[in-house]
């Protein structure tokens, strides 16, 4: 058996100890909600990204279903993601969700039954950049009642994490979380 080169070991353990403590992260660069849904933001605002409308189903890329759902989910801030990444994540999220026909409510809406919270982290080692991202979905009283996570990998040039992440890195992170999302909502309903 061939030892396993230094590098490769820390960066598998930083990974993990990444994953294990996205949901301590924090940070001042969170997405924000508003971008989801509801009242555009002012446009002044440093954190504020444009209003994404949710596409109709069939000009989202893939062909997604549209599910039979109540819910009414709300976007806590993003932790972590700087907000040249959670711009197209936030549209992304927006589309996504009108296309599986998901309703999406803004910041301060009491009628929301599930509260999503997304946590981001970047990091980049041997030519390549992982997204690992963790998703609470809670109920409005802030109990945990699902969890969405993974990663994605897309190429690196060196430079900080985030600063090699493309907006079609964040897009295919927002289609498989709503995609899981969808799915474990049809799950639940029956």
């Amino acid at each position: 058996m061939m030892p396993r080169a230094p590098h490769i070991v820390f960066a598998a353990a930083g990974l993990v100890c990444a994953a294990l403590g996205l949901a301590g992260c924090t940070s001042s660069q969170v997405l924000e909600p508003t971008a989801l849904v509801g009242t555009p933001p002012a446009p002044a605002s440093p954190t504020a990204f444009p209003l994404a409308t949710p596409a109709a189903p069939g000009t989202t890329p893939g062909q997604v279903a549209a599910i039979a759902t109540d819910a009414r989910v709300q976007f806590a801030p993003v932790v972590g993601a700087p907000a040249n990444a959670a711009t197209p994540l936030a549209g992304r999220l927006s589309a996504r969700a009108g296309a599986h026909g998901i309703a999406l409510v803004g910041t301060g809406d009491s009628s929301a039954t599930l509260v999503m919270k997304g946590y981001f982290s970047a990091i980049s080692d041997s030519g390549q950049t992982t997204v690992i991202y963790v998703w609470d979905v809670t109920d409005p009283a802030g109990t945990r009642v699902h969890r969405i996570q993974g990663q994605a990998k897309a190429p690196s040039s060196g430079a900080d994490g985030w600063d090699d992440v493309r907006p079609a890195t964040m897009e295919s992170i927002a289609d498989e979380t709503i995609d899981r999302l969808a799915t474990w909502l049809s799950g639940r309903q029956g």
